[in-house]
């Protein structure tokens, strides 16, 4: 495997805590598909984790509620014929999920008023684009 997986910052995934199982894939493959396995499951504790700063860890949480099984987030990896690419998939996705969900809330959106200028510029364009279509009309020519 390629080292520690950076959540953000200098936060990283403890390979301690990295519960990985293994399995056969399913779909096609020839011969090779019914005697390795290939497919990875990795499980993450996010409940009981140490690796996590503890605001982090409550953000996490609530974010990932749906997902969690006994405080367990689950990915699994089975695009590769080879166990080593799919942990590796597998361990960047688990990655890019954790930085997801612990990521801070964005800022509230402070509203803004239009410009009284561009709204009566607006109208004054609207009624002269209304002045040349009715001017287009042949009832005034008689």
């Amino acid at each position: 495997m390629s080292g520690p997986y950076l959540i953000r910052g200098s936060v990283s995934l403890p390979e301690a805590e990295l519960h990985w199982r293994f399995s056969r894939s399913s779909g096609p493959g020839g011969q090779h598909v019914n005697t390795s396995d290939s497919q990875v499951e990795l499980r993450f504790d996010l409940a009981n984790t140490t690796a996590l700063p503890p605001v982090w860890k409550d953000r996490a949480l609530a974010r990932l509620a749906g997902r969690l099984v006994d405080g367990m987030v689950v990915v699994r990896a089975s695009e590769h014929r080879s166990q080593w690419r799919n942990r590796e998939t597998a361990a960047v996705r688990l990655a890019a999920l954790l930085a997801e969900a612990t990521a801070p809330p964005p800022k509230p959106r402070t509203p803004t008023r239009i410009p009284r200028g561009i709204n009566e510029r607006r109208l004054r364009e609207k009624k002269q684009r209304s002045d040349t279509k009715r001017g287009r009309s042949g009832r005034d020519w008689s």
